[in-house]
């Protein structure tokens, strides 16, 4: 990525609409789960403060919070308290990664052979850091109720998260780099763009899919939300270049040089 100075000047600082920034991306791309946004609070009392926020009366992953938002347009408060175990408090910087944490020998023989693959893996996660936060709340983006959220979440299959990210690319070139922890994702997706205020796309876990609802084709963009209008001015342009979603399918059989010829036998602007 580039540094946040040049990063700036491709940005836009102007309030986002969210209802119409929404309607584009549904547009562009026929999003088929909903939008949201994350945020998060020096102070639960912050965080309850929040329009029709709801608060769970049972014990919860993050990514079950997460999918009540995508899945069931909730908008849902917590703090560590409403969180199983460490995992997920530590992501969010709900919970100190102390050195059992690091450790990671929770997960020896069940995710990785040894403690040393344990702790490689929990060493590689990417985790806002501990005592900024007391809570986190998630939203859809079209209710404005977190406005502005910290990043927004999309879920996307494979075809739409390209456009996306060719949407981005399109003036200001990036060369996005992700890497890939393995069981729990959350930290290539929330994880990462809460600290690094970067578009991050993660391959949604087994926990993400079996806890969160996460469909089989879904991949996940977590990003701070100045990123999306600069996304939505490059799917419009890609657009109207012919370059949209659905891709229809031209065959693996047929003359590619019509269909290249459309696209790249242009007259330069």
């Amino acid at each position: 990525m580039a540094d946040t100075q040049e990063q700036a000047v491709h940005l836009s600082g102007a309030p986002i609409d969210w209802g119409t920034l929404v309607a584009d991306l549904n547009r562009l791309l026929r999003l088929r789960t909903t939008p949201i946004g994350m945020k998060m609070f020096a102070t639960a009392a912050e965080m309850e403060a929040v329009p029709k926020i709801r608060r769970p009366g049972d014990i919860h992953t993050t990514d079950q919070i997460v999918g009540m938002a995508a899945r069931l347009n909730w908008t849902v408060g917590i703090t560590n308290d409403d969180l199983v175990g460490a995992q997920c408090g530590a992501v969010i910087g709900l919970r100190e990664p102390d050195e059992e944490w690091l450790s990671g020998k929770h997960m020896t023989g069940v995710w990785y052979e040894t403690i040393e693959d344990s702790s490689a893996h929990q060493h590689a996660m990417h985790t806002v850091p501990f005592g900024q936060y007391e809570a986190m709340a998630v939203s859809p983006l079209t209710t404005g109720r977190l406005d502005p959220p910290d990043i927004a979440l999309i879920y996307a299959t494979p075809a739409q998260m390209i456009l996306l990210i060719n949407g981005l690319q399109w003036s200001g070139y990036q060369n996005f780099e992700w890497a890939c922890v393995g069981e729990s994702a959350c930290a290539d997706s929330w994880g990462r763009a809460l600290k690094l205020r970067e578009p991050s796309v993660s391959i949604p876990c087994f926990a993400e899919r079996r806890y969160g609802g996460v469909q089989d084709d879904e991949l996940l963009m977590a990003t701070p939300p100045e990123f999306l209008p600069k996304a939505v001015a490059g799917l419009e342009a890609l657009s109207r270049n012919g370059l949209r979603y659905p891709i229809p399918p031209y065959g693996i059989q047929t003359d590619a040089q019509a269909g290249l010829g459309r696209s790249y036998d242009k007259p330069s602007k």
